[in-house]
């Protein structure tokens, strides 16, 4: 297999939306005929990942990238960055807003779901500049 890109612009507050980039990402796997439970795994990631863009920053940028022995998927931003990651990445804790919370968004289980279905999770963010998500999956 060769290595593969793939990218997908985001759109903030567009919960209608939510989730139509890693579902293609899902299909695209699908077809290339990677382990279903891989596929999962990427899936739930990249939705929560994604579904962070469009509640917290107004959207950006996936880019998805396929190897024979890795996926990797950074997803970037430019919204109000996040002041304390380690807070962030505690179950339960959430800064969305009302209307996210009515539409059954902001759980605050994003950040620790995308970290317990990646082999690899970085996160760089920079308040009033933006965050970069960027996580990968080992092909087995």
């Amino acid at each position: 297999m060769l290595t593969m890109k793939f990218t997908y612009e985001v759109e903030g507050n567009e919960f209608i939306d939510a989730g139509v980039a890693s579902s293609k990402f899902k299909t695209t796997l699908k077809q290339l005929g990677l382990p279903s439970n891989l596929i999962r795994k990427i899936a739930i990631a990249m939705y929560e990942a994604e579904i962070n863009m469009v509640i917290h920053a107004n959207g950006g940028k996936i880019v998805a990238e396929v190897t024979p022995t890795n996926i990797f998927v950074r997803l970037e931003d430019h919204g109000p960055g996040i002041p304390d990651i380690d807070l962030a990445m505690q179950a339960g804790y959430s800064t969305a807003s009302e209307q996210a919370r009515t539409m059954g968004f902001g759980a605050g289980m994003g950040l620790p779901n995308i970290k317990r279905y990646s082999d690899h999770l970085k996160v760089h963010s920079e308040v009033n500049v933006g965050t970069i998500v960027e996580i990968s999956f080992d092909i087995q």
